[in-house]
């Protein structure tokens, strides 16, 4: 098991004095941006001259520049762009004006893991990645409390990169509520078999597929839409807040009944196995070299894949029926 910090083993005076740029200003890059400039740190923030981040990032109180003067400006520079866009970006803005002993830092492993971003030996590369959206990362640190973060060191040029990587995760509040020491190996294969597996790719198919067997005997679409996707959230939540356990206490007898005898009838042996091939995939960088090339290609089959699942009667349902619920659906900052 890996080291857990608290905010007793962080100082921010490993950051302070030093020039931050966080490149990107969506979910998570406008949070680690503005939670860093809170907590009294020299923030920058680096985008594209045309990105329709730039008047938000002002207008937060921020200082903008294009991603090459904060490369050329900065001390640790955070790259929070999405993972295909992170290499070209990388190469051709951000590696050309790097400093000798400068820390690059990540949101997540994947591009450092799978040998797409290739930093010099004189930079530090760490990672720290909320377990947690932007929105909720940033309302909790101005609440008090904050998200826990994984914590991973990549390379340590400087002999500091652990209490730089431990400051800057004290400075968007990830130590009130815990580091957790990992690899950039272990936190992107396990982040991308969740994904796929479990709470995208498992938990829609599952939706879906609940969803069409209901209509397809003859039952009300709304009545199907209400009972495998609408109701999800209550259970989640209660998974969330004390486990399984809490969720089967909470609920009826005859729908724990249901769970413990009927679930592993849906989750089969079949199952588990296309769960370890599709871990196996992941593992050998057969799913990053397929979406690295999906990408270049300009996404025909990741395009085409989200037509059809748009074109579901599900969405179709779902919409309707959100429109007529006021408290559904309400946007995230």
């Amino acid at each position: 098991m890996g080291n857990i910090y608290y905010e007793k083993e962080a100082d921010l005076k490993h950051i302070q004095g030093k020039t931050i740029s966080i490149i990107g200003y969506g979910s998570q890059g406008h949070a680690h941006a503005r939670n860093l400039h809170d907590s009294g740190m020299t923030v920058m923030v680096g985008l594209r001259k045309e990105s329709p981040f730039w008047k938000r990032a002002e207008e937060d109180g921020l200082k903008v520049v294009t991603v090459a003067e904060a490369a050329k400006a900065s001390d640790i520079i955070m790259i929070l762009i999405p993972d295909d866009k992170q290499r070209a970006m990388y190469e051709n803005d951000i590696a050309p004006h790097l400093k000798d002993g400068a820390a690059i830092a990540f949101g997540h492993g994947f591009n450092i893991h799978f040998g797409q971003v290739v930093p010099p030996e004189t930079c530090d590369v760490f990672m720290v990645a909320p377990k947690g959206p932007g929105h909720l990362v940033r309302r909790t640190f101005e609440s008090g409390a904050g998200v826990p973060c994984l914590m991973a060191i990549h390379q340590d040029a400087t002999g500091k990169a652990k209490d730089i990587a431990l400051a800057y995760a004290k400075g968007i509040g990830g130590t009130r509520a815990g580091v957790l020491e990992t690899s950039f190996r272990e936190e992107t294969e396990t982040d991308l078999f969740g994904e796929q597996v479990v709470l995208c790719g498992g938990v829609t198919e599952l939706i879906r597929a609940g969803f069409d067997t209901l209509v397809e005997a003859g039952y009300n679409p709304d009545l199907a839409y209400f009972e495998c996707l609408h109701e999800l959230k209550l259970i989640v939540d209660l998974i969330y807040e004390g486990g399984i356990g809490n969720m089967r206490y909470s609920i009826s007898t005859t729908a724990a009944y249901g769970d413990v005898s009927r679930g592993p009838r849906i989750i089969t042996d079949e199952t588990r196995k296309e769960m370890k091939k599709i871990l196996g995939e992941i593992q050998s960088g057969r799913f990053a070299r397929e979406f690295i090339l999906e990408n270049q290609a300009n996404r025909p089959v990741f395009n085409a894949l989200l037509k059809k699942d748009a074109d579901h009667l599900i969405e179709q349902v779902g919409e309707r029926l959100r429109s007529m619920m006021p408290f559904v659906g309400k946007k995230l900052q």
